[in-house]
């Protein structure tokens, strides 16, 4: 019989062996009893200043003949094995994926493990030569509206990080994490509570998972844009790309990323596909120097080798003018750089990442607060695309603001909230580069607000978060998509059937994980209308 055995801590001086025994311990038996002890999670509790530690999940497997006694609260059994999935009938037209994102990738997986080819049109180009596009960018502000941060072969995250950590619990999380495991990810995002694999690593395992699916039969199209799609008799009848073809499938998998602006304006242009505005948040990217961040969060321990780059999440409800408004840290790099992510020249949005080692100078994390659609008509903007237009607006201002070529505005955040323009924001790990600005001419003077009181209460938990060593950067807008292309229990869209909106882009998910379960569920959607 195996055990989940849960909450076995260990201080940093003491060694891994010592895991069997507290196991054994909390189960009432001796360390002999126990045949095999396997780690299933571990995570770092920081909490108390000066003496971290790791709490770990263990799955023991008992010796012949014995069992516990009793078994504690947080002691269970373990989980089965998953049931192997069967194959269905395969369709007479292969689905056609649109994008080759998270969400598309595991929706041409979950559809390959029943036995179902599909056809995969992705706008970019593969993930290994985007590399050069992103570099280019960095390098001397010059964009390539199709190949960037954001459009190519493994979506926005590939070159943004890679964190496969989800406030979602679903069961395909952990189908998600051993996917990227066997494509060549680091073993260790198996246990780790918070997995990262690195945008140095992650566009190797994201190359691996598209030769698996061109080797079971899929095909696979860079550099082909779809424009708009095909209907008859009221259902999706295919698609038409760019270069004037089209591409005959009656199901296509909508899931092209949350900056597809142009596809999302002939949807609500057209009328054919609903599309409606969707809350998001927007801010800066704030950047400290990582030796700070830790010495906050790990207090005397923090040049302890063993720890890893400390991180931290922040979140506040704040009362302003009589709303209560989200404002909240978002994708935490630790060790990381900030990067620009536009997709439109004139339009300037940043994001972070960090590779494997996290390992860099800087530790960044968008600072964020959230909007919603009466934010949007307080600005002028009405209908279905209000929050892309919301969006849009700001990038523009941000672009205006740093100058051209996509350099950042930035400030230091007691500058910011001063209201002064005093202190230059000194070293950075963006390129192009900062423009030293006051970001208070950014945003509506309610968001503003928010940004700033929340700002100070996170000073308050995170003594040293105000600092003038830190800074913030303009703009944080891609958070999540501003629409929502509406869909029914069926997956389906309630206004085209045959049409399968998912992932972020589409406004059903939040990060590389759970765009991945909403195209693994998909997926399972069709295999269930086949079988």
């Amino acid at each position: 019989m195996a055990y989940r055995v849960n909450n076995i801590g260990l201080w940093l001086d003491e060694p891994e062996d010592l895991l069997g025994q507290r196991a054994a311990e909390k189960l009432g038996v001796t360390r002999s009893d126990l045949a095999s002890v396997r780690v299933v999670r571990s995570v770092l509790d920081a909490r108390k200043k000066g003496s971290p530690r790791y709490i770990y999940t263990l799955e023991v497997e008992m010796a012949p003949g014995r069992k516990p006694k009793q078994l504690p609260p947080d002691v269970g059994e373990a989980p089965p094995p998953p049931e192997p999935l069967t194959s269905v009938k395969p369709p007479k037209q292969w689905p056609i994926i649109i994008g080759t994102g998270p969400a598309g990738l595991f929706a041409a997986l979950g559809l390959l493990e029943r036995g179902v080819k599909s056809i995969l049109i992705e706008r970019g180009r593969e993930v290994v030569a985007r590399r050069k596009d992103v570099a280019k960018l960095m390098r001397d502000g010059t964009l390539d509206p199709e190949s960037n941060m954001n459009f190519g072969e493994g979506g926005a995250g590939a070159y943004t990080d890679g964190k496969l950590s989800t406030r979602i619990n679903h069961p395909m999380v952990r189908k998600v994490i051993e996917a990227f495991a066997r494509y060549g990810a680091p073993d260790a995002i198996l246990v780790e509570g918070k997995p990262h694999i690195g945008s140095d690593l992650l566009p190797g395992a994201v190359a691996k998972l598209r030769e698996e699916l061109i080797a079971g039969g899929c095909e696979v199209h860079f550099g082909q844009r779809v424009d708009d799609l095909v209907y008859k008799d009221g259902r999706v009848a295919g698609v038409k790309l760019a270069d004037g073809r089209t591409l005959e499938s009656d199901r296509v998998i909508l899931a092209p990323g949350n900056s597809a602006r142009e596809l999302y304006e002939r949807f609500a242009a057209d009328g054919r596909v609903s599309v409606e505005a969707k809350p998001f948040a927007l801010g800066f990217r704030a950047e400290h120097p990582q030796t700070l961040i830790n010495g906050i969060q790990y207090g005397s321990a923090a040049k302890n080798p063993k720890l890893p780059p400390a991180d931290y999440k922040l979140a506040e409800n704040l009362d302003v003018d009589g709303e209560v408004r989200g404002v909240y840290s978002f994708c935490m790099c630790p060790g990381g750089i900030v990067v620009p992510t536009p997709t439109e020249d004139g339009l300037q949005c940043t994001n972070g990442m960090s590779n494997s080692r996290r390992n860099a100078r800087y530790a960044n994390a968008g600072i964020v607060v959230s909007v919603s659609v009466a934010d949007f008509e307080r600005e002028g903007f009405h209908g279905p695309l209000a929050g892309l237009q919301f969006q849009r607006h700001w990038e523009q201002k941000a672009y205006e603001l740093g100058g051209g070529k996509f350099f950042a505005p930035a400030q230091t955040i007691p500058d910011y909230l001063a209201g002064r323009v005093k202190k230059d924001p000194g070293g950075t790990s963006y390129r192009p580069g900062l423009a030293h600005v006051d970001l208070n001419r950014l945003f509506p003077e309610r968001l503003t607000t928010s940004l700033k009181q929340a700002l100070k209460t996170f000073d308050r938990k995170m003594r040293g978060f105000i600092s003038d060593e830190g800074k913030l950067i303009g703009i944080e807008s891609r958070t999540s998509s501003p629409v929502r292309i509406t869909r029914g229990e069926d997956l389906q869209s309630v206004s085209c059937k045959g049409l399968y909106p998912a992932g972020e882009g589409c406004g059903y998910a939040g990060g590389i994980v759970s765009s991945a379960i909403d195209g693994l569920r998909v997926a399972e959607q069709i295999a269930t209308e086949l079988a």
